[in-house]
């Protein structure tokens, strides 16, 4: 798979685009206003405990309380097998040890209100909800994640050769530190002991600086602030894989360069300045690639497509094959259109970043073997992103249920905004549903008139043409109803939904 990240850096902004073999799979952007807060750790107060929630707020200096649950604060849990990147990980010396029965206690018994706690933050804002935060602190690097009070040595599963997996682990073993545990990353693949020890070193320095400076901080307040997007995209997914870095930011290209040759001098080649006149998102069509990323329909190429609609609960996805046709049999079309639909959706999902319960409706199919391979197509496909998921199999309605780690804003949240029309809603009255509740309006407005002559109306102007209509009489027969002239006046600067009355 060829591999590149794609910068556009401005001082208002900063976008990444992560593409595929040509695709676009990923896209990040971070706005200068509205800096993510994701693995930054603070200095806490528990503003509240609730019992019958076992969570917790806590304030940590923004505009909402952090969330945190009980599971995010007791025992070392399964929240230790994924780390922050995204990387599966699977621990070498065994199980988790069973947790101290003190862990065990609810939650008010643990914490109470005015309570200083060190937290970090797992997921950034999202909606109305503020932040989701924990106490078990991760410090990513590039090879590994520290895990301070963490005894346990995990490896990614996404180093699948077991001969590198063994070698990993020995040298693992041997960094061991009664600081804290650690996984290594994928990035790990292939180095030597001393580039991981390299890393681990700069780790635990780092979070002895976080402690010194938590112990003088007052609460609340920010110990700790993770890399900005730029340095956080070059850590997390530049690897030996990646065809090239480009990147149109003289300033932010030196600055990567200098990062690059203190962690991975061997990559310091793959990074390239763009110096076109063409903006570089234009140049290599990514602009348009985001347009088409958030409309509801991605087209497959063989002419099928799938429609991708989110609600308040969960995202749906409906596979359909479109202009496409087939060329033998009904069976065939659709497990070519599902086959093709299965691998788009994941790509989908990562781009948009869709987060939650997802259900995928693909085209019913009569055989089991054909739902087992459409099956095992999505469950590969899925080996590709970063963030958690879980799938169920394939129903015989031809249903798929999983559920993807939300951590941050789906593009559509990010780029777009509810429309001040339809309020989000997507749709509108018609002119002719808002002309006949004017002459409701007009009806109410007359029984309490004062003194007035004619009632004057402000509409929008396709709702006045509507009234104006010659083919319709309603308002003349109005005015012969209530015996006073009704004056319309049209305005394009009224929504079509709203009108005023008055007297005149």
């Amino acid at each position: 798979m060829k591999q590149e990240i794609i910068i556009n850096s401005t001082p208002q902004e900063s976008r990444i685009a992560i593409m595929e073999d040509g695709l676009l799979a990923e896209f990040f952007v971070e706005r200068k206003e509205e800096m993510g807060v994701a693995g930054n750790i603070y200095k806490g107060k528990v503003a509240r405990v609730l019992p019958g929630m076992q969570a917790a707020f806590v304030e940590i200096g923004m505009d909402k309380a952090g969330f945190l649950q009980a599971s995010d604060f007791s025992a070392l849990d399964d929240v230790h097998l994924i780390s922050p990147s995204g990387d599966d990980v699977e621990f070498e010396d065994g199980p988790p040890p069973t947790p101290n029965p003190s862990r065990h206690l609810p939650l008010e018994k643990q914490l109470s209100r005015g309570e200083e706690v060190l937290v970090q933050v797992a997921k950034d804002p999202l909606g109305t909800k503020g932040a989701r935060v924990t106490s078990h602190i991760s410090l990513p690097g590039r090879y590994m994640v520290f895990m301070p009070g963490n005894k346990h040595i995990g490896i990614s599963r996404r180093i699948e050769s077991d001969e590198e997996r063994k070698r990993l682990k020995e040298i693992a073993q041997s960094l061991g530190t009664e600081e804290g545990g650690f996984i290594l990353r994928t990035a790990c693949e292939g180095l030597s002991k001393r580039e991981i020890q390299r890393d681990l070193g700069f780790l635990q320095k780092l979070w002895k600086s976080i402690q010194k400076k938590a112990e003088e901080a007052p609460s609340p307040s920010l110990i700790h602030q993770d890399l900005d997007l730029i340095a956080r995209a070059i850590r997390d997914f530049f690897t030996t894989d990646t065809e090239q870095v480009l990147i149109d930011s003289p300033k932010d290209h030196r600055r990567i360069v200098d990062f690059v040759r203190h962690f991975m001098p061997r990559l310091k080649s793959k990074i390239n300045l763009y110096g076109e006149k063409e903006p570089l998102f234009e140049q290599l069509g990514i602009e348009e690639k985001l347009t088409k990323a958030l409309d509801p329909r991605a087209w497959l190429r063989s002419g099928g497509y799938i429609i991708i609609e989110r609600t308040e609960a969960l995202t749906a996805v409906d596979v359909n094959t479109g202009r496409f046709v087939g060329k033998r049999n009904q069976e065939e079309t659709i497990i070519k259109t599902n086959l093709e639909a299965a691998q788009e959706v994941c790509r989908q999902l990562r781009l948009r970043n869709a987060g939650g319960l997802i259900i995928i409706d693909f085209i019913d199919m009569e055989k089991e073997a054909n739902r087992k391979k459409v099956y095992d197509t999505l469950k590969e496909a899925l080996k590709k992103d970063k963030a958690r998921t879980n799938i169920l199999k394939i129903s015989e309605l031809g249903l798929v249920e999983m559920t993807r780690q939300r951590t941050r804003e789906s593009l559509e949240n990010q780029l777009l905004r509810s429309c001040p029309h339809c309020d989000g809603r997507g749709r509108i009255k018609s002119p002719v549903t808002v002309a006949y509740d004017v002459l409701r309006a007009i009806k109410r407005h007359h029984a309490d008139m004062n003194n007035g002559r004619n009632i004057v109306v402000r509409l929008h102007p396709d709702v006045a043409n509507f009234l104006y209509d010659e083919k319709n009489n309603s308002l003349e027969n109005l005015e012969e109803e209530i015996n006073h002239r009704i004056i319309i006046k049209a305005s394009q600067e009224l929504h079509q939904e709203k009108y005023e009355i008055s007297e005149s």
